[in-house]
């Protein structure tokens, strides 16, 4: 019985928290864009009109028209395809990142926040020393030594924010011990295991997800600028930062090539953003007591 009131108030819960981020202001905006792309990344296969990967030499550089709707490129290619299947690319690093990010760095958070003392200035001191640097220029350096590949790029965006991560946990982690809930559990005999996960935890994880989905939205960007300069995702691979760098060359010639990839990015960072936002004021009660935006 226990088991299926807990899941009933789950439901309950989950279902009220989406009716919120759905009232926010532009909340369902965010919420339904983000979904949209999600879905054409994972069925581009089967909405994509052309295969992404084709040379056609007969239809180089096409204008946009009912057969290419976004044009075709300088090797004939559908622009389209390779925008759909372009956010593959994008939201699959940009996702994974910021999980690699979030893991590693709430894990630190929580290790430099709880145990403070020595621990704390050491964990904290690598972290202050990842974040004086730009995140582009950092991701560059780390990629240009791991090399080109989605998967060093993960790992290179996703160690760019770990400091992110690792800073806000600590802080949220230093704020709540002190509160008088947890001291009365300690003590009552709760041990620093048990505090952590029954009473420090649930009450950083809000803060947490809101940043996350911030991130994802800088993580593309970066994945996008990373491709853009050559050293990210490597052809024929479709990606948003490459494309770009194709469209650059033929600008004069080819706008089509620049400004349908580039505008996709906007939308996907904007959609993303918001969603934050939304997130932000429906997790947070001062936020929402305030009535801030």
């Amino acid at each position: 019985m226990t088991d299926i009131t807990r899941a009933t108030r789950g439901r309950r819960a989950s279902a009220g928290l989406l009716m919120r981020l759905l009232k926010a202001r532009f909340g369902a905006f965010g919420l339904i864009t983000v979904v949209i792309l999600i879905l054409i990344a994972i069925f581009a296969d089967v909405l994509a009109p052309h295969d992404p990967n084709r040379q056609n030499y007969t239809a180089i550089l096409r204008p946009p028209s009912q057969t290419y709707v976004f044009g075709t490129d300088n090797l004939g290619r559908d622009v389209l395809s390779r925008v759909m299947h372009g956010s593959r690319v994008s939201l699959l690093v940009g996702l994974s990142s910021v999980a690699f990010a979030t893991v590693v760095g709430s894990l630190l958070g929580l290790i430099a926040g709880f145990a403070r003392g020595r621990i704390d200035e050491i964990v904290m001191r690598v972290m202050d020393a990842l974040y004086a640097f730009p995140a582009v220029l950092l991701a560059l350096a780390i990629t240009a030594a791991l090399g080109p590949g989605i998967m060093n790029v993960i790992v290179a965006i996703g160690i760019v924010y770990t400091p992110i991560f690792a800073r806000l946990t600590r802080g949220q982690v230093l704020s709540v011990r002190e509160r008088d809930f947890v001291t009365a559990a300690r003590s009552l005999g709760a041990g620093d295991a048990r505090l952590i996960i029954r009473h420090v935890w649930p009450n950083v994880t809000a803060a947490i997800i809101v940043q996350s989905s911030l991130s994802v939205s800088f993580a593309i960007i970066v994945e996008a600028s990373l491709s853009f300069l050559g050293i990210g995702v490597q052809p024929p691979t479709a990606s948003w930062g490459a494309m770009l760098r194709t469209g650059y060359s033929y600008m004069e010639i080819g706008w089509w090539l620049s400004v349908f990839p580039g505008a996709v990015i906007f939308v996907t960072v904007l959609a993303l953003n918001v969603l934050g936002d939304a997130l932000r004021d429906v997790l947070d009660p001062r936020l929402s007591r305030s009535g801030a935006r």
